[in-house]
């Protein structure tokens, strides 16, 4: 069954992915422009700038996108998430040129604007597109792949 309707909770979930991604990837990297250059020939100086507040902040906010991506993941497609939550680029851009003071040529605009014009196609769609379904017999019934328990009982 395709679900092209979503939840108020199911945005929410979308939000934290694409917020907790760009935060997460610029608080990274204004810890590490603040350390000098590691290298994975010296684990220790890796192991010291994950200790950073920065890089810290960083990594739990990217732990709270993966968190919030393995959900959205669990009821939407692959091919809906990704795409859906692409306006992180958009964010990472406006973050990198406000708070990081980095330049963004006219072509990495132009980008940005390409794939946000593109999320809103896929945002159109519905979440979760319809499975084939199959008939398998075996112990204690049937099952139709492609349907839940609750799905096959109710």
């Amino acid at each position: 069954m395709a679900h092209s309707k979503l939840t108020a909770r199911q945005y929410m979930i979308l939000g934290l992915v694409a917020l907790c991604a760009p935060l997460g990837d610029t608080c990274l990297s204004r810890g590490m422009t603040r350390l000098p250059a590691v290298s994975l020939a010296h684990p220790g100086s890796l192991v010291a700038a994950v200790f950073t507040p920065w890089i810290a902040a960083g990594i739990a906010l990217l732990i709270g996108f993966f968190a919030s991506y393995l959900t959205a993941l669990s009821w939407a497609d692959l091919t809906f998430v990704l795409p859906a939550t692409a306006f992180g680029n958009v964010i990472v851009a406006l973050l990198s040129k406000f708070w990081l003071h980095e330049p963004i040529s006219i072509e990495r605009w132009a980008g940005i604007v390409l794939i946000t014009v593109g999320v809103g196609f896929v945002a159109h769609g519905p979440s979760l597109t319809e499975r084939p379904t199959r008939q398998i017999n075996g112990v204690g019934g049937s099952l139709v792949l492609g349907e839940t328990e609750e799905e096959r009982v109710g």
